[in-house]
C-alpha cells in the first residue's frame, strides 16, 4: 500500500494558509509530493484541501491502495465517520474527499502525531515563511 502524508496549516485562522503532501511507494521511496500557498483559509479547511490534492495526485500515479495519514485528528474522524461535519465550507471538501475515494479499491485515513508527518508540516511552514517575508 502506498502512503500519503498531508498538512495543511494556517497563520491566523482564518489567515495565509498553505498545503503540502508528499507520497511513498511501499518501500518508503518518496514518489511525488505537492506544496502550495492556497491563500486566506481556516487550519481545518487547509487539512482539507491538502488531503484532496494528495489523492487527486495519487490516482495521477494510477495507485489503487492508499494510507493517507494526517496530523488532524478531527478530519481523520469526520472521514472516518466518527463526526459530523458542519461548517459549509469543509462539507464542500469533505464531499470532493467522498467522491474521489471511489476511485480506489482500499482508502484509509489515519490519524498520526505532527512528528511522524513531519515533511507535509515542513513544506506548510516554509510556504507559509516565505509568504510572511514578502
Amino acid at each position: 500500500m502506498y502512503s500519503l502524508f498531508t498538512d495543511g496549516g494556517s497563520r491566523g485562522n482564518p489567515g495565509n494558509a498553505a498545503i503540502g503532501g508528499f507520497i511513498f511507494d511501499e518501500n518508503k521511496k518518496n514518489l511525488d509530493f505537492f506544496g502550495r500557498y492556497i491563500g486566506e483559509a481556516t487550519n481545518n479547511v487547509a487539512e482539507y484541501m491538502a488531503v484532496l490534492e494528495g489523492i487527486k495526485l495519487a490516482k495521477k500515479h494510477k495507485i489503487k491502495e492508499l494510507g493517507c495519514h494526517l496530523d488532524s485528528e478531527l478530519v481523520v474522524k469526520q472521514l472516518n465517520g466518527e463526526y459530523k461535519v458542519k461548517h459549509p465550507d469543509m462539507f464542500n471538501l469533505y464531499e470532493q474527499v467522498l467522491d474521489e475515494k471511489k476511485s480506489f479499491e482500499k482508502i484509509e485515513f489515519i490519524h498520526v502525531k505532527r512528528e511522524f508527518n513531519r515533511y507535509a508540516d515542513k513544506m506548510v511552514n516554509v510556504i507559509l515563511d516565505t509568504i510572511a517575508i514578502k
